[in-house]
């Protein structure tokens, strides 16, 4: 069906609005994969908080211009979808490298992060950041570590002494 000419204004004002709030970006091609395979990896992307487009190609170019995704113009050929990536950077290609291991239908074109293009082939670097509540935690792992440390150090020498006396007392009594 044919986009009338406010619809493709809308659409492209649309995506470019989600392009200029996100921090990564993945293009794919979707070639081969039916309608319910299709329905599918939305359903995974909304659940994730990816937001996915379906987007012809010379607007998606027009779509990403004025944006940090603008590098990308380029590679948007051939059937392709959009994945943005609001909150967390490695959302959108976790969606797509996981609904491509069942579905080989699905490759990734190229992936942009920080204004930076990258190929299809760097999606797993992309996929295997950690979410925003890992990277929380591994920063308190290494801010707690020290003072564990130092906790654990205060901790030995009484313990030692107890230790100490125990023996001593246990050989007594034998």
């Amino acid at each position: 069906m044919a986009l009338r000419l406010e619809d493709k204004k809308t659409l492209v004002k649309e995506v470019n609005a989600v392009a200029g709030d996100s921090v990564t970006a993945v293009a794919a091609e979707y070639r081969g994969l039916s309608v319910a395979e299709m329905t599918e990896l939305r359903k995974e992307a909304r659940n994730a908080g990816v937001y996915m487009r379906v987007v012809k190609n010379t607007l998606a170019r027009r779509a990403v211009e004025g944006t940090e995704f603008e590098c990308m113009q380029e590679t948007l050929k051939g059937p392709i979808l959009l994945a943005f990536a609001k909150d967390d950077p490695g959302a959108a290609a976790r969606v797509i490298k996981n609904f491509a291991k069942e579905h080989h239908a699905l490759q990734a074109v190229s992936l942009s992060a920080g204004g930076q293009l990258l190929p299809g082939s760097d999606l797993a670097t992309l996929a295997d950041l950690p979410t925003l509540d890992q990277a929380r935690a591994m920063l308190l792992g290494v801010m707690m570590a020290p003072m564990t440390k130092l906790a654990r150090t205060l901790a030995e020498p009484s313990a030692m002494l107890a230790r100490t006396l125990s023996a001593r007392s246990s050989e007594e009594s034998a």
